[in-house]
């Protein structure tokens, strides 16, 4: 493997298609696509300015490395990615992306970031600002994440998520197969339209939440007191611990918790409207 160590790079294309290569203390300045349809990879303790630098790219480590503002756009069409202790400070990362294993990353700017992405393993990952991180991904599993983007996993599938303190609204929408355990939602009509989503021993705040939803489960689940007009619509297998502020038209299906402040059932219940609602017997 050919090593470049303590140089600097910038124009259109400065390393195009190059194989087997290590940067160690590289810089890449302005301009676009540094290290495009390149293969076998390393870039070590590097600096990334310019746009485009990692696109069309086959199998490369990015290790405590920095993503300046200008480096927008920076990883799209590439897979098998790993990248460790990395800071972003650009939007608009990972794009139509496959096998991507991310450790102790952070990101500034979430924009948009993880679109059309597969087979995503991430731990310790922190999202800050932006709008839809990981639009249309699917198969993610995910220990660690600490966010407030909006509308974060929308139209996700096949998503195993832990340990995660999650700050937004319309988190979780048109989900299908996702599984959430041992994390805080923080956040406005959470999970609505989404399929099989499965919430475990999770802390729940936010008003509207999991409405028109199909097939959904908690296990072991606590409510804030804003938590009211929840489930409307859905159909559901439901286990609260604690009190929930108001439950509002369920379909059907089940639901139990120690106590419940009120229950809305109206002229608009759909069909077949027959979900039990009990309290839990002390």
């Amino acid at each position: 493997m050919e090593i470049i160590k303590d140089k600097e790079f910038g124009g259109e294309r400065p390393l195009f298609g190059t194989h087997d290569l290590r940067l160690e203390n590289v810089t890449i300045r302005e301009g676009e696509s540094a290290i495009k349809e390149c293969s076998n990879i390393e870039a070590f303790n590097c600096r990334f300015e310019g746009n485009y630098p990692f696109w069309h790219v086959h199998k490369f480590l990015i290790d405590r490395c920095y993503f300046d503002v200008g480096g927008r756009s920076a990883l799209w069409y590439s897979d098998h990615l790993t990248m460790k202790d990395t800071v972003i400070d650009a939007p608009k990362m990972f794009r139509e992306m496959s096998q991507l294993d991310l450790t102790d990353v952070v990101m500034n700017d979430a924009d948009e970031v993880f679109w059309r992405c597969d087979n995503i393993r991430a731990r310790n990952l922190t999202l800050r600002g932006g709008t839809y991180p990981f639009m249309f991904s699917h198969d993610i599993e995910i220990d660690g994440l600490d966010s407030d983007s909006k509308y974060v996993f929308q139209y996700v599938r096949n998503a195993v998520i832990r340990n995660a303190r999650i700050t937004t609204k319309d988190a979780l929408w048109e989900t299908h197969n996702v599984t959430v355990y041992d994390s805080v939602l923080n956040g406005e009509y959470l999970g609505w339209h989404s399929h099989n989503l499965r919430l475990v021993n999770c802390h729940i705040t936010g008003e509207q939440p999991l409405c028109y939803a199909h097939d959904l489960v908690l296990e072991n689940c606590t409510f804030g007191p804003d938590c009211d007009r929840a489930f409307e619509y859905s159909t559901l297998d439901a286990d609260i611990r604690g009190g929930i502020t108001n439950i509002k038209n369920p379909m059907s299906g089940r639901i139990v918790a120690d106590e419940i402040g009120s229950v809305t059932i109206d002229e608009n219940i759909k069909a077949p409207a027959d979900c039990i609602i009990t309290v839990r017997q002390k």
